[in-house]
C-alpha cells in the first residue's frame, strides 16, 4: 500500500493506491483501498504526526 499525503492550501490531501476488490472481514464489502488500520504519516500539524485511518470500499 502506497499512500502520500500532503496539506495544500489548507487542505489534507491523501493519494493511495487502489487494490483489486478484496472482501471484507464480513463479506459484505469488497476493499479498494486501506491502510490497513492506523499509519503515522510525516504530515505535522502542530508539531505532532497526522495519524490516517481509512479503508475505501464498494457494497457487494
Amino acid at each position: 500500500m502506497a499512500m502520500t499525503v500532503e496539506i495544500r492550501d489548507n487542505k489534507l490531501c491523501i493519494e493511495i493506491d487502489l487494490e483489486k476488490p478484496t472482501p471484507s472481514s464480513s463479506g459484505k464489502t469488497l476493499v479498494v483501498a486501506s491502510t490497513h488500520g492506523n499509519a503515522v504519516t510525516s504530515v505535522m500539524i502542530d508539531g505532532k504526526p497526522v495519524t490516517i485511518g481509512l479503508n475505501a470500499y464498494i457494497k457487494k
